[in-house]
């Protein structure tokens, strides 16, 4: 296992650009639980507040043709890959104009358009779905490479090993991202994970493993885009750790009691935007140019809140669209 925890020359331009991003992030997940205490939410919200680094530092070095697969805590990494925040938060009111017609919720977005297949709320799944989304990529032998990205609770599960598996014997174009913020829901992954974790278990399956710090934005998008690059030249799968916090509950209505109010407080002082801005604010720009670049994201989130708060709700027949059942027409009445 390699591990990384050095940084190349800063990319202020670069940096002010990531600090943008996660503060778009982290306004997203903000809305969205005060909207579900609103009760405008049409079901869960798992909120990824502490974790924007690794969204941005991984998926911001994807194509749009690459493919993405995200897990129930998935709405940094789809806005990061191109989805539009007002189209999720509609989906996230279950409104018109949701990515999904209001189908899918929080859990289950996906956008095609960029290369997102989707959330995924069974844990594990979708490692087993992007080895195959990497198996189909590398028979039509195209240049995409494929993104999965999974919490590390999920490596208990069988799919990782089935995933990792199939994508080591066939040398699939594939990078997995372990998201181990040390929770498995509301228990500590160390207390339920046998052997050395997440690194260790990929390695024994010939997997190249690399761990980094994933709240230092800069560090994940060095490493990110190193990997990336080696799976797109043919080196076959990778296996990367980033190190997090999940500064808030397990949900929006999860007050995360289970943990020491002052571990959480210490958390809190290795935020990864209050560390980026401290970042750029060392290399001698002013305040005022990262927190302009921001305050455009931040109105652009709550335009997002507006929009969706005000939209119709779908007509009663779209219940009936993209289902299989040819029986049924539009209206719910059998043919």
């Amino acid at each position: 296992m390699r591990i990384n925890t050095t940084r190349s020359n800063v990319d202020t331009d670069r940096l002010i650009q990531q600090y943008a991003q996660m503060r778009r992030i982290r306004a997203f997940e903000e809305t969205a639980i005060a909207a579900s205490k609103e009760g405008l939410v049409k079901g869960a919200i798992h909120p990824s507040i502490g974790q924007e680094a690794i969204a941005v530092g991984v998926c911001g070095n994807l194509e749009t043709d690459d493919v993405l697969l995200s897990t129930h805590r998935g709405h940094g990494h789809t806005m990061v890959k191109g989805a539009v925040p007002v189209e999720m938060m509609c989906e996230l009111f279950g409104k018109q104009g949701g990515i999904c017609k209001g189908k899918g919720g929080s859990m289950h977005i996906a956008d095609f358009r960029v290369g997102m297949l989707g959330s995924n709320g069974v844990v594990g799944a979708n490692i087993t779905i992007a080895a195959g989304a990497a198996h189909a990529i590398k028979l039509k032998k195209s240049n995409q490479i494929v993104c999965c990205i999974f919490g590390d609770g999920a490596i208990n599960r069988g799919p990782f090993l089935e995933g990792l598996n199939w994508a080591g014997v066939f040398d699939l174009p594939i990078l997995f991202v372990c998201e181990d913020n040390g929770f498995a829901a509301t228990t500590r992954t160390k207390t339920m994970t046998s052997g050395a974790g997440p690194a260790a278990r990929a390695e024994s399956l010939g997997i190249p493993a690399t761990e980094i710090d994933g709240n230092d934005v800069a560090v994940v998008d060095d490493v990110a885009r190193e990997l990336i690059d080696g799976i797109r030249a043919g080196g076959g799968p990778r296996f990367l750790v980033a190190k997090t916090y999940r500064l808030t509950g397990h949900t929006a209505a999860d007050p995360a009691a289970y943990r020491d109010s002052a571990e959480v407080d210490a958390k809190w002082q290795g935020d990864p935007i209050k560390r980026c801005l401290d970042s750029i604010l060392q290399t001698g720009i002013e305040d005022d140019v990262p927190e302009y670049e921001a305050n455009k994201c931040l109105e652009e989130i709550r335009q997002a809140y507006e929009v969706a708060k005000n939209a119709p709700w779908p007509d009663i027949g779209e219940a009936f669209s993209d289902v299989q059942d040819s029986d049924l027409d539009t209206t719910g009445a059998n043919q």
